[in-house]
């Protein structure tokens, strides 16, 4: 769902112009990013399905203090707290609520190996959905949201600026045909396993 929390990114940057587009897509990434040292100190792991290859969604993901809930929220408060500090409470609230809504994707995809709680122990309740079983599905979920992100952030760019702004048009149009283009990209080697 790497390609879909991008496209969310873009999509909220078009309602929320004054947020920075660079900590929109830090944030809506912030768990995977807090899950890479932790899974190279072996904290957290993925076991991979059938012993294959890895590939899209072809895992079981043991991501019990990043990816529960609570861990979530966590890190999304983790997160907020500079952005508080540097651009207001508003901007706080929205990129938090962006750390915090990777997970609720997540949820939509991710076969049941996801906790409430961090390290919980074994037997407690472990949620997710499951849409990596059908990797049509998924991607198509995914590349809405990408379409709809830059469409979105497209579309509000082209009105916050003014049609006689010819470079600040091109600017516009060149952010929004990057993060089409870069959320294409991230899904189709998503898609492929690399």
């Amino acid at each position: 769902m790497i390609a879909g929390h991008f496209g969310l990114a873009a999509g909220i940057k078009a309602r929320e112009q004054a947020v920075p587009l660079w900590a929109l897509m830090l944030a809506t990434q912030w768990l995977d990013v807090a899950f890479v040292p932790l899974y190279a100190a072996n904290i957290e792991r993925i076991d991979i399905i059938g012993g294959g290859a890895p590939g899209y969604g072809n895992g079981i993901i043991h991501a019990d203090y990043t990816h529960s809930l609570v861990g979530a929220m966590v890190l999304a408060f983790i997160f907020a707290l500079p952005a508080a500090w540097r651009w207001g409470r508003r901007t706080a609230v929205v990129l938090g609520a962006v750390v915090l809504s990777h997970w609720f994707l997540d949820l939509l995809v991710h076969r049941h190996d996801m906790p409430l709680l961090p390290g919980a122990p074994a037997g407690t309740p472990l949620f997710g959905f499951g849409l990596w079983r059908w990797p049509v599905a998924t991607a198509t979920a995914e590349l809405a949201l990408v379409l709809w992100g830059s469409y979105s952030y497209f579309k509000a760019a082209t009105v916050v600026t003014r049609a006689h702004d010819l470079v600040r048009l091109g600017r516009a149009r060149l952010a929004a045909g990057a993060i089409l283009l870069s959320g294409l990209l991230t899904l189709a080697l998503s898609v492929l396993g690399l």
